[in-house]
């Protein structure tokens, strides 16, 4: 027992894989968390397809989430994606953020629509022209409400929602909501993980076999190391909407940004190279 013990192969620790990148001609967007900053979103955008691309063929926009709930226009946004996505100007994917869930879980359980509105979801429904029932213990009026939005999301709104991605792979970089669980293989992890993980993955000092890309954690900056890159920055009370662009072995932060009288503005951070410790 033990010499089995002692005659053990000790572990070896993990290493960081070698950064891999895009392939030449690709470019990679990706866009943090929105939460209905819709005047954000356009100056955004406006840069982005004014942004010089150079050789790139293969140009892709990759949303990571939580396009509803606590900003102004929740509705807005959604239709703005929508007409961007139709437009096929762009490779684009939309990924799926713990607040579109909870809207869609209402949409199927009006049961929780008391913590969706606590949870945003409030600012969500007034710009479908909604608003709480006033009796929030009454059942009846949450299934009313529930009824309500669901008529008046478009067809078209409805599909969008409906077909969000969790996650999406490009070269190097693999882009989620919210992160993935520690100790399971990127293209294993869960749904719910890939939305709604948070200090698991923050804390965790073990990189994945790609560099993850994500929103959901809200911060005052951007962040990027060899492990994870975190762009959400809390757009709906900051007034700083952030994207990260992806070439080669290089990132750069792009951000939307409220001025004092509310107008937005661009902001473009040094170029850098994505490196291990």
């Amino acid at each position: 027992m033990l010499r089995r013990l002692f005659n053990r192969t000790p572990k070896t620790p993990p290493t960081a894989p070698v950064p891999t990148g895009l392939p030449a001609g690709v470019v990679v967007w990706a866009i943090g968390d929105i939460h209905g900053r819709l005047d954000l979103l356009e100056v955004l955008l406006e840069s982005l397809a004014q942004a010089d691309a150079s050789d790139a063929q293969r140009r892709v926009l990759v949303f990571l989430g939580d396009y509803v709930d606590r900003g102004a226009n929740s509705q807005g946004v959604i239709d703005r994606l929508t007409a961007l996505q139709d437009q096929g100007l762009f490779e684009t994917h939309f990924l799926k953020g713990n607040h579109e869930d909870k809207m869609m879980e209402f949409l199927r359980d009006p049961s929780v629509g008391a913590a969706w509105c606590e949870y945003g979801g409030a600012e969500a429904l007034k710009s479908f022209g909604l608003k709480a029932p006033a009796m929030k213990h009454r059942t009846e009026g949450w299934a009313t409400l529930s009824a309500d939005l669901k008529h008046r999301l478009s067809p078209r709104q409805l599909r969008f929602l409906r077909e969000l991605e969790a996650s999406v792979s490009i070269g190097g970089y693999f882009f989620a909501h919210a992160g993935a669980r520690p100790g399971i293989p990127l293209d294993e992890q869960s749904e719910y993980d890939l939305m709604w993980v948070r200090s698991s993955f923050l804390k965790d000092p073990d990189p994945f076999d790609r560099v993850v890309v994500h929103g959901h954690t809200p911060a005052a900056e951007p962040y990027a190391d060899h492990r994870r890159i975190g762009v959400d920055t809390k757009a709906y009370e900051s007034g700083v909407l952030t994207a990260v662009r992806l070439e080669g072995m290089s990132l750069q932060f792009i951000q939307a940004v409220a001025d004092l009288d509310g107008a937005p503005g661009i902001r473009t951070l040094p170029s850098q190279k994505v490196l291990p410790d």
